[in-house]
C-alpha cells in the first residue's frame, strides 16, 4: 500500500441538505464526484466511509471501495479512524487524509498540498488555507480564519490558532481555512481518543481540540478554495460548475 491513505466520509443525515452525498450533479452523485477528484490526485488509495447502503453501492458502481461503518459517530474524523483500522490492520498507511464529502470541484491538487504540509518539520497534522480576497469574508463567521506564524520555507504556517471572527487584527492578510486534514497516523488514534475541548466547544471547530492538546498543525498556502456544498445554493452552484464542464 502506498504510504497516504485518503478517506472520505459520506453519510446522508446532514442537517441542512438531507442525503447530500446523493444529490445528482452532472448525472453522478456528489459522492461519486469527490471520489473522483480524490483519485485525481494520485496521492493513494481511496476509500468512501459511510453509514450508507445507498452511499456504498453508488461509489461501488463507480468502480470505487466503500466501507460501512457505525451510524453513531460524533464526527468524520471518528468515522474515518474506524474505516482506517478496517481497511488498514497492518497499518501499511501513515499518513491518512480526511476529505470532506461535499467538496466535487475540488481541485485535486489541493490534496496534494495538504499532504505536503504535514511532510514539513514535525507536524502531527497538515492542512491548507488561501488569502481572503473578498471584503465579506473578513467578517463571515461561516469563513474559518487560521492564525499562523510563517515557517520560512514553502509557504507554510504554523497554525496558532483557528477562529470563526476577523483575525488577527490589523493590516495583512487573511487566510481562509480549508477543512481537508492529512494526519500522522498515530496523531489521529490520538486526536479521536481526546475529549472536546473548551475552545473548540465554543468556537465549534474539532481542529481546536488538536491545538489545546499540544499538537502540531501545519497550513499549506494555496491560491483556491473548493465550493463547499452545504445549501441548495452551493448545489445549484455546483451542478452550474460541472455540468458546464461536462
Amino acid at each position: 500500500m502506498a504510504d497516504s491513505l485518503i478517506v472520505i466520509p459520506a453519510r446522508l443525515k446532514a442537517t441542512r441538505l438531507p442525503d447530500k452525498p446523493m444529490a445528482v450533479i452532472a448525472g453522478e452523485p456528489m459522492i461519486v464526484h469527490v471520489w473522483r477528484r480524490a483519485v485525481e490526485a494520485e496521492c493513494g488509495p481511496v476509500l468512501v466511509a459511510t453509514d450508507s447502503d445507498a452511499v456504498r453501492d453508488a461509489v461501488a458502481r463507480a468502480g470505487g471501495e466503500a466501507l460501512m461503518t457505525r451510524p453513531d459517530h460524533a464526527s468524520g474524523s471518528d468515522r474515518i479512524y474506524e474505516a482506517v483500522t478496517q481497511f488498514d490492520p497492518d497499518r501499511s498507511a501513515d499518513t491518512i487524509v480526511n476529505l470532506q464529502g461535499d467538496l466535487p470541484t475540488l481541485d485535486p491538487s489541493l490534496v496534494r498540498a495538504c499532504i505536503a504540509a504535514l511532510k514539513e518539520g514535525e507536524a502531527d497534522i497538515g492542512t491548507i488555507a488561501a488569502t481572503i480576497t473578498r471584503e465579506e469574508e473578513r467578517t463571515d463567521p461561516n469563513v474559518v480564519k487560521v492564525i499562523g506564524s510563517p515557517l520560512g520555507r514553502g509557504g507554510i504556517l504554523k497554525a496558532l490558532y483557528f477562529t470563526r471572527a476577523t483575525a488577527p487584527y490589523g493590516d495583512g492578510p487573511l487566510y481562509h481555512h480549508i477543512g481537508i486534514y492529512a494526519y500522522r497516523r498515530a496523531a489521529l488514534e490520538r486526536f479521536i481518543k481526546l475529549p472536546p475541548s473548551p475552545l473548540e466547544v465554543r468556537e465549534r471547530l474539532e481542529q481546536l481540540r488538536a491545538l489545546e492538546a499540544g499538537m502540531h498543525i501545519h497550513v499549506g498556502l494555496v491560491d483556491t478554495v473548493p465550493l463547499g456544498v452545504d445549501t441548495p445554493a452551493d448545489l445549484a452552484r455546483a451542478r452550474e460548475i460541472l455540468e458546464t464542464r461536462s
